[in-house]
């Protein structure tokens, strides 16, 4: 074992983990995930239950990948479109535009979200960390204390831990 390998064998998860852990709820719609992660400039979270309980990760890519699948019907009309048609034959464009409709996506974080949880205790050993995140090619892993989640640890994390050494 080189030099390097062992700094890195002699970190744990407490070292190098957020304990500052932005978590969606599972009964939240799709907009306001999308807000949460934008806002928060965070790529996924943990998903919780109201209370508390941790079921699953959600990530900006589990939001595209909806929006591709709902977005394949483009041939067919919705129930907006008609509604924008008849608008159309009544009004100009520029009036249309100064119209502002809120839509609340059905979908929720639940319906999209992943339920397999790589967890780890605080005492893990970051190289151990690294080779789940590698074999289970994911950017997150999620620490937790008797089942309660107390922690993050992200690629990100991980790339601070490769530049200090």
């Amino acid at each position: 074992m080189n030099q390097t390998q062992e700094k890195a064998g002699d970190i744990s998860v407490s070292e190098v983990m957020n304990s500052e852990v932005l978590a969606a709820e599972a009964d939240w719609p799709l907009d306001k995930l999308a807000d949460f992660l934008v806002d928060n400039s965070i790529s996924g979270a943990p998903v919780t239950t109201a209370d508390g309980e941790l079921v699953g990760v959600v990530s900006m890519t589990d939001i595209v990948r909806q929006n591709r699948v709902t977005g394949s019907n483009q041939g067919s009309e919705t129930t907006h479109d008609v509604y924008l048609f008849e608008l159309e034959r009544h009004m100009s464009r520029e009036e249309i535009k100064t119209f502002h409709t809120q839509y609340e996506s059905p979908v929720q974080v639940r319906d999209i979200m992943t339920p397999m949880i790589f967890e780890v205790s605080e005492d893990t050993r970051v190289q151990d960390v690294a080779e789940t995140m590698l074999k289970g090619n994911i950017h997150r892993v999620f620490v937790t204390r008797n089942k309660k989640l107390t922690g993050i640890v992200t690629t990100l994390d991980m790339m601070r831990i490769i530049r200090n050494i």
